[in-house]
C-alpha cells in the first residue's frame, strides 16, 4: 500500500514484521522483510482489506463505507475471491510484474482449494456476540449462501423470541397497573373510558407479539410437538371469544358476523395456542380494510374434518383490490412487513406452519379471506 495518509509507514522498519516468538518491545526481535509498500494510484482508496488463502480456509476482510458510516464485510465464497484475486493481480502487475509472478505461483503451489462453509456459517453469530457489548454502533453486511440459509433464519426467530419478550413485559406491566386504577380510584367518564381504550391496545399488542412469538419458536424447533394435541370444541371457542373480536373490529368500523351450527364434532388442536392464533387470523385479514368492511366467520363440517372460513367483504372493492397488491414482503422467516402502512404481521409461510402444528390445514382464497381444515378428534 501507499504511505500517503499513513505517517507510520515512513519509518524504516515499516515493512517488517516482527518475529512470532517475541513476546514485548524490549526483546531481541526478529524482523522479516516478507512483504512490499505498494503505492496507491488516487482512485484506489484508502478502505483497508484482508485477503487470506490456504489450502483449508479462504476469507476476504474489509471495512467499507463513507465516514462515520463504516461496515465491515466478509466475504468467503468462490465468484468473491476469484474476483478479489483478479483485482489483486491487475494492481500487482500494473506496479510491479515480479511480484505479479511471485503471487501467482503462490497460488499455484496452494493447489485445489477447499472452501469452508462451515466457517460462513459459524463467523457472524459467533462475531456478534464478541463484539455485542464493545461496539454497538457498528453495523455489519454479511455474504450469506444458501447453505446456511436455515442458520440464518434461527438467529433471526432467535432474535423474535426476545424482542417478542421485551415487548409484551411492558405492556403487561401496564394492563396491571390500568387495572389497579380503575378499581382504586375514582375519574369521570371520560378518563375511565380512556383508560379502557389503552387497555384494549395493550391487550392487543400483547397477542399479536404472542403469536409472533410462538411462530419464532416454531422456527427454533423449540415449540410442542405436534401429538400433544388434544380434542377441544372449536364451535365452544369461537362463541366465547367472539364478543371480544366484535368489540375489537368495531373501533375500527369493521363488522364481524359468526355463523356456527349448534353440536359440532370435537377437534384435534391445542386450545390455548389456537384462541391466539385465532385472533392472529382475523387481525390478518382485516389490517388494511376500509371502515364498513365485514367479516364473516363460518364453521362447518367437511367430511373427516371442520372447515373453518374467514370471508372478506370489502367496503370499496376497487381501492382494496389495490392495497392488496401493496402487501408487502417477508422480511424473514417469520415476519412480513408492509411499507406502505409500516404494518408488521406473520408472513404466509409461518401462519401456515403455525396452523399446522395446532392441526390445521389452511387454503387461501386470494383477496377474500382464507379457509382453515381441523382433523375431527375421533375420525377414523
Amino acid at each position: 500500500m501507499g504511505t500517503q495518509g499513513f505517517p507510520s509507514f515512513e519509518n524504516d522498519n515499516a515493512k517488517y514484521l516482527p518475529h512470532h516468538h517475541s513476546k514485548n518491545q524490549n526483546d531481541n526481535i526478529q524482523f522479516l522483510n516478507s512483504y512490499s509498500i505498494l503505492k496507491l494510484n488516487l482512485n484506489d482508496g484508502y478502505d483497508p482489506f484482508l485477503l487470506v488463502i490456504t489450502p483449508k480456509f479462504q476469507c476476504i476482510l474489509t471495512i467499507a463505507g463513507s465516514k462515520n458510516k463504516k461496515i465491515l464485510i466478509m466475504r468467503n465464497d468462490e465468484s468473491s475471491l476469484k474476483k478479489v484475486i483478479e483485482l489483486l493481480d491487475i494492481k500487482l502487475s500494473q506496479t510491479n510484474l515480479k511480484e505479479s509472478k511471485s503471487f501467482q505461483d503462490h497460488l499455484k503451489s496452494l493447489g485445489e482449494l477447499n472452501f469452508n462453509t462451515e466457517f460462513n456459517n459459524n463467523f457472524w453469530p459467533n462475531l456478534s456476540i464478541k463484539l455485542a457489548h464493545l461496539l454497538p454502533n457498528l453495523n455489519f453486511q454479511a455474504s450469506f449462501q444458501a447453505s446456511s440459509y436455515e442458520t440464518v433464519q434461527i438467529t433471526e426467530a432467535k432474535l423474535l423470541e426476545a424482542i417478542s419478550h421485551e415487548v409484551r413485559t411492558p405492556l403487561s406491566t401496564i394492563r396491571t397497573l390500568i387495572s389497579s386504577t380503575l378499581k382504586k380510584y375514582s375519574m369521570s367518564d371520560t378518563i375511565r373510558n380512556r383508560l379502557i381504550e389503552i387497555d384494549n391496545e395493550c391487550t392487543e399488542q400483547i397477542d399479536r407479539f404472542g403469536l409472533i412469538f410462538n411462530a419464532a419458536e416454531l422456527v427454533n424447533g423449540d415449540a410442542s410437538p405436534q401429538h400433544q394435541l388434544a380434542s377441544i370444541d372449536m364451535g365452544e371457542i369461537l362463541q366465547k371469544l367472539s364478543p371480544y373480536w366484535i368489540a375489537q373490529l368495531k373501533r375500527r368500523g369493521i363488522s364481524l358476523e359468526i355463523d356456527i351450527p349448534e353440536e359440532l364434532p370435537p377437534v384435534l388442536s391445542n386450545s390455548q395456542k389456537l384462541e391466539l392464533m385465532l385472533g392472529g387470523l382475523i387481525d390478518k385479514n382485516t389490517r388494511g380494510l376500509r371502515e364498513g368492511s365485514i367479516l364473516i366467520l363460518e364453521l362447518r363440517p367437511a367430511g373427516q374434518k371442520l372447515k373453518l372460513q374467514l370471508i372478506v367483504q370489502k367496503k370499496d372493492a376497487k381501492i382494496n383490490e389495490n392495497n392488496t397488491k401493496l402487501s408487502g414482503s417477508d422480511i424473514g422467516p417469520v415476519l412480513n412487513w408492509n411499507p406502505q402502512t409500516g404494518s408488521l404481521q406473520l408472513s404466509q409461510s409461518a401462519t401456515q406452519k403455525l396452523l399446522a402444528s395446532l392441526g390445521g390445514h389452511v387454503t387461501n382464497r386470494r383477496d377474500t379471506g382464507l379457509t382453515v381444515f381441523f382433523p375431527i378428534a375421533n375420525a377414523n
